[in-house]
Formats: structure tokens, sequence, C-alpha cells
């Protein structure tokens, strides 16, 4: 760690809402470039930076601000070279000199503490003298904020998120309750909070900190899709965190019911506890689903004109639907909420397409929708009309402030969708949240039709949508289940259809289409992988190795996620001179690396460009599961520029990579919704958890050509046998039953 002193000369960058600078400090007489988050201080100011010096590949040597603080000038030329530089507006060089010809090297006292004084300079009136206090002691105040922080071992960026949101009741707040950062700071956590907590002497079994170790872990238990959590396994994982006794958290958890923070509800005798908004939103979901049931206007058509129009279009298509398809079609047309499930190659896509025509010829406006990109371009490709994302369709509202943390909708109960059918396809994807989100734009009488594989991994978010109003039995459902002749060819689509019937394969069979290398060491699966990747699927398939996808059901191990993408970048998109590259934390990014979104970022924005780079479309949202190539790194504006599979483009300041991962492996949950040319499974063993029939069958089905499969067998077989899923805490089915007597 080096410490050096001296003045800023000058600020070559600096970036206002992060506070990320680049400047020149003159310290012994030499000038040294600092990068690094500067707020509060102006040209001219004396300082004092601790760091490390670093050498930068094009701007030579640096010196990384760790931190940074402000120390009183010690002379005439100081205090002059200041208020002279334009920091405090209103003083020039001539009347810095003026002041400090009056005052010496008692000026900033004076400014600070008789600023009626400043008068005496000709030139200064009552007014500006104030004016003048007031900039230095706003700079002063959020200087000694920023030192303040850093004693709690804050890092300059996460304290200028902090000074922003608070301005001066951070001292307060840290030596009183630093766990509200976990409420109001993004990027504080229970962990972060409670260390600063411990810093600050507050006591293990403080109300605060119990209060907060509560909310902490039920939201923890949300990021495993669930929506509730029961009491008593609530109060354990609670006493784990805190370490404290389960006595002291029950008392604090009756609290948190009382001001309403947490819902308890019992059920068959089991006490549940919900997050106050998770609870409102499944009532939410439940009564709009069944208000779009009970409001719908069944058509007058009978049946058998409806059955009639639907045989007419088939004629025009010139195909013949079968029974639990016709059913389907008769049945969406005939209720306000309709369900359509079926696995691979059972005809979902000529069944929407048929309710499509019959929409048409009725004259009925209607909009498709899925919950991802990709998903969205599959169903625009199948169906011939337009299908957006479900954020896109609601029209995602940019403005998103730290604080809330949340999307809103620029379509909502005050804004609906003014259509008569809404086709939602992938809905095994579409978490409680977004379920919300949806229903709130949908005025009574809108058609809602929900398509999806039940059978299929439930969201990442919480909630199982899809199972949850499928098994409520209260909306009218159909579930396809014939594999029709041309599907029945595909291995895929016969071989997934065996696991999710825990029918075992025979992969003594190598097809095109399916099969299996039994390989045991994880090296020579790396090199397998690199093999089929850059040569061997590209040259037969006539793909790029971008659309070739490695599919692991895990993060952590020798073929998780975490190391496979780290050996793929070194064999498929290795270092050179010719591509940038920038190191945040343990990920590495490189021009030419694939990369996904791993939250949504509903505030960056983005641009579709054209012929000569001149921009056609653009706008703000950046979502979950978003994929795309790295085409520029700048490691002097600190961004990252990102092309996504959809033609978008997206910049990425360094301090927002937490965002991204690479993406030449990805997790199966990463997958849902996603169609691939080509997959490529690796398999040895794994946690049991993850390693079922629902997770295989998942994978296997996102491949549209060729699946294969580099491992052991007898995972597999065994992964075929695993009918185990972890279990869910939802309730929206429950809450349908409940309003629906």
């Amino acid at each position: 760690m080096e410490t050096i002193k001296g003045f800023i000369e000058h600020f070559a960058y600096r970036n206002e809402e992060n506070g990320y600078s680049v400047m020149t400090v003159v310290a012994d007489g030499k000038s040294i470039t600092c990068v690094g988050t500067v707020r509060g201080y102006s040209e001219g100011e004396t300082i004092a930076i601790d760091g490390e010096f670093v050498i930068h590949p094009i701007y030579d040597k640096q010196l990384k601000i760790t931190a940074i603080r402000s120390i009183p000038p010690e002379d005439r030329i100081a205090i002059v070279r200041y208020l002279g530089s334009g920091a405090i507006k209103g003083i020039g060089e001539a009347l810095a000199n003026r002041i400090v010809d009056f005052f010496g090297e008692d000026t900033f006292r004076v400014i600070e503490e008789e600023p009626e004084r400043l008068v005496e300079v000709k030139g200064i009136s009552a007014r500006k003298a104030q004016e003048i206090t007031n900039q230095l002691v706003a700079k002063r105040d959020m200087r000694d904020a920023m030192i303040f922080l850093q004693k709690y071992g804050i890092g300059q960026e996460l304290a200028n998120k902090i000074y922003l949101h608070y301005r001066g009741e951070v001292f307060q707040i840290m030596k009183e309750n630093p766990y509200r950062l976990v409420e109001d700071i993004n990027g504080i956590g229970f962990r972060i909070a409670d260390e600063m907590a411990m810093k600050a002497g507050i006591c293990v079994d403080s109300d605060y900190r119990i209060r907060c170790g509560l909310l902490y872990t039920l939201m923890q238990t949300t990021a495993d899709g669930n929506c509730y959590y029961p009491q008593n396994q609530l109060l354990i994982l609670t006493a784990k965190v805190l370490g404290l006794q389960t006595e002291y958290i029950k008392l604090q958890l009756d609290s948190l019911i009382m001001d309403q923070k947490v819902i308890a509800k019992t059920v068959a005798g089991e006490e549940r506890i919900y997050l106050t908004s998770y609870y409102k939103e499944e009532v939410y979901c439940a009564k709009q689903l069944l208000v779009l049931r009970d409001t719908f206007d069944i058509p007058r058509e009978d049946r058998k004109v409806i059955q009639k129009q639907i045989e007419q279009i088939e004629e025009h298509m010139e195909m013949q639907l079968d029974e639990l398809q016709r059913q389907a079609v008769v049945s969406c047309v005939e209720n306000g909420v309709f369900l359509l499930s079926g696995g691979p190659g059972t005809g979902k896509t000529t069944t929407i397409n048929v309710i499509l025509k019959y929409f048409e010829l009725e004259e009925l406006d209607f909009v498709l929708a899925a919950p991802t990109g990709r998903a969205a371009k599959r169903m625009t490709e199948t169906t011939g009309y337009e299908a957006k994302t479900i954020h896109r369709l609601l029209e995602i509202n940019g403005d998103i402030s730290e604080e809330r943390k949340k999307a809103s909708f620029e379509r909502n109960e005050d804004n609906p969708l003014e259509v008569d059918a809404v086709i939602i396809d992938e809905v095994s994807m579409v978490d409680i949240h977004l379920l919300k989100a949806l229903l709130a734009a949908l005025i009574p009488g809108t058609k809602l039709i929900l398509v999806g594989d039940v059978d299929q991994l439930p969201s990442v978010g919480p909630g199982q949508v899809l199972r949850d109003v499928m098994e409520s039995e209260r909306f009218c459902a159909v579930r396809l289940e014939r594999i029709f002749r041309q599907a029945q060819e595909s291995h895929i689509v016969s071989y997934a259809h065996k696991i999710n019937k825990g029918e075992m394969i025979d992969f003594s069979e190598k097809y095109k289409d399916f099969f299996l290398l039994e390989k045991e060491q994880p090296e020579v699966i790396y090199q397998y992988i690199h093999q089929l990747m850059e040569d061997i699927l590209p040259r037969n398939l006539h793909i790029k190795s971008f659309d070739v996808q490695v599919l692991t059901p895990m993060r952590k191990g020798a073929l998780g996620v975490d190391v496979l993408n780290r050996v793929l970048q070194g064999m498929l998109n290795p270092p050179s001179a010719q591509k940038a590259e920038h190191e945040y934390g343990d990920k590495l990014f490189r021009v030419g690396d694939k990369i996904m979104q791993i939250r949504n970022n509903y505030n960056l924005e983005w641009e579709v460009v054209g012929n000569y780079n001149i921009p056609i479309d653009q706008g703000k949202g950046v979502f979950n599961g978003d994929v795309g190539l790295i085409t520029e790194i700048n490691t002097y504006l600190k961004t990252l520029t990102v092309k996504f599979e959809d033609g978008r483009i997206a910049m990425y300041p360094f301090s927002t990579l937490d965002e991204l991962e690479l993406a030449y492996a990805i997790t199966i949950h990463k997958s849902q919704g996603s169609e691939y040319p080509a997959i490529i499974l690796p398999v040895l063993t794994g946690p049991k958890m993850l390693l079922n029939r629902n997770l295989l069958y998942t994978g296997v089905t996102r491949a549209r050509n060729c699946v294969i499969i580099l491992g052991s067998s007898d995972t597999i077989r065994e992964m075929i046998r695993t009918d185990h899923v972890q279990e869910r805490y939802t309730s929206l089915r429950e809450r349908i039953g409940e309003l629906d007597l």
C-alpha cells in the first residue's frame, strides 16, 4: 500500500453518477495519475491518497485509489490554489487572492465559523458570503461521511452509494442501526450490515439484528423458489445465521407479524411465514385469474359452429388435429382462462397456430409473449406472428430507482393492454412477480391462454405458477400426450418422453441426433467438448460454435459452470494481444467471450444499429438470461460492450460487471425457455438433489437437432430413476381454492 500527499491538478474524467474519476495529482513535484471513486473533491484541493500502483496497458503507471482524505492546506499558496480552482462557485483566482490576503492562513476557519466576516473583502456581499460557506461545508460533510464509512471497512464505491442515499443522516444510522442498509441499499446484504454493526458495537442479541436476520433468512429461502417457509424451519435457519437460541428469535418474529412485515398462516397445523409482498401477490394473482375466468363472455355460436370453423381452418392449413388438440381449441374459444400443456412433439405449436387462425377469422386482437428473448424469438418463428418478451409487452419502465429495486411497467391497472386475447408461452418459467405484473395489465373480459410444459423445471424466481394453476382444477386445461409420427422420428423427442416416464434408454445405440460417450475423467471431457464445439458440430450441423450450448446440472465441481467456463474460455477464446480483457473479482472478461446477463437491470440502456451504425431502435432494460458476445472493452472509459442475440447493443460500466458471467456453459435451470441447435451435457456425478429426472428431461428438451452426453451412463440412469424434486413452498393453488368456494 502506497500513500501520497499532494494537490489535485486536473480531472481527466469524472462520472458524476458513480464518482469514478481519473485525475492528476501533483506530489513532491511529480504528476501522478490516480484512478478510483472520488466524490466531494475538487481541483486545487490538498489530499492524501492510499492505494497501489498498477501498470495500465495503454496509460502506463497509475495509482489505484483505496482511500482518499482531505488535508488542510499548509500555506497561503495551497489555500489560493484551492479557492481559485473553481471548486467554490463565485470565486475566481483574483477573488481568492483577495480573501487570502485579508485572512491569511485563518481563511478556512473564517469561512466555516464566521462567514459574515467575508463581507469585509471587497466584492463579497452577505448573500455571496453565505453561498461560499454553504458550498464549503457541503463538500466537507461529504468528505467526512466518506472517511467515516471507510472506518467500517466499506469501500469507496459502496460508501458513495450509502452517502447519496442518506446524506447527513449516515452518521446516526451507522451508529444506531446499520441493518437499515439491507433494505435501503442495493448491494448490501445482511452479512455486510452485520459486520458493520459489530464494528459499531451493536449487541448480537439486539432487536434490530434479530429482525433483520429473520427477514434476510426468509428472503434467502425465496431464492430457492419458495413463496413462504414453515415457521419451525425458519427459526432453525435464522438461529444458525445469528448464532442465537430460537426462543429469542421467536419473540422478534411475533413482532414482525404485528408490524405486518411478514404474514403468518396456519394450514393443517403448519405455521407458514410469508414476506408480506409475496402473500399479497399470491392473493392478487388468484383473484385476477378468477375474475378473467368469470367475466369472459361465452361466444354466441354453439359448439357445432365452432367445430365447423375449426374444420375449415384444418382444411385451409392442410392438416388434421387429433381429438385432444381439437378439444383444446374449442376449450380455448369457450373459456376466459385456458391452459395448454404438453411435452415435445405433442403438437402444442400446431394447436396454438389453429387457435390464432380462429382468432383472425373472428377478427379478435391478440398478442403473443414469452418470458425470455429466446423463447419469444422461437414463438415468432413457429407461429409467424410477432412475439415479445413479457417485459416488453408490458412496456417495462426503465426509470427504476436504486431503492425500489423492482420493475414497474407502463401497462398496469391504469393503462391496461387493449386486446381481446393474450397468449403466453413457456409459462413454467413465469414466477409469481411476473404473473402479478401480467394480470395487472389485463382487464376483465380479456382471454388469457397459458402454454407450457408442466413437467419442465419451475421458474428460477419464486413460485411454480403453471403447476399451481393447473392443479387448482379451477380452470379449463388440456394436456397433450400423443407424440406425432414426425416427432417420433426424433430420438430427442422419443428419449425425452422415455425419461419423463422413468423409462431407461439404450445407450449402446448411437444416433446422429442423440448419443452418449462414456468418459471418466473431467480433463478428457474438456477436450471432447472443445473438439465438438469448435469443429465437429459446426461442420456437421452447419452452425456456429456460438450456437452449441454446454448445459450442466450444477455450478460447482469439475463439470460445473464455474470451472467449465474458465476452461472453455481458454480453449475457444484464448488470450491475444488483439483482444482487450478486464478482470472483475474472480471473473476475467475478454473481447469475443460469450456471456449471459444473470439479473434484471431495468435501467441499462441499449440500442440496435442499422447500416452505417445508425441507431434504428433504442430502449432500457436487459434481463436475466439474455445472451450475447463481448464486442469491446474500453479500459480508459471503464466500459464493456455486449451485442446480444437479438441485435441489442449495451454498454456496461465496469462497476456493473457483477451482472454478467461467461456463458460457454450454463446450468440447465438457466436454459429454460431456450432452444439450441445442439447441446452437450457433461455429467459424471454430483449432489443428489440436482441429479433427477426432471432436470435431465428439461436439459434434453432444450435441443433441436442434437444431444450429446459426455460422462457416466450409470449417473444418467440414476437420474432417470430419481423422481424426487426439491419441494417448493408455494400456495397459489390454495389461494385460488379459498377465493373460489
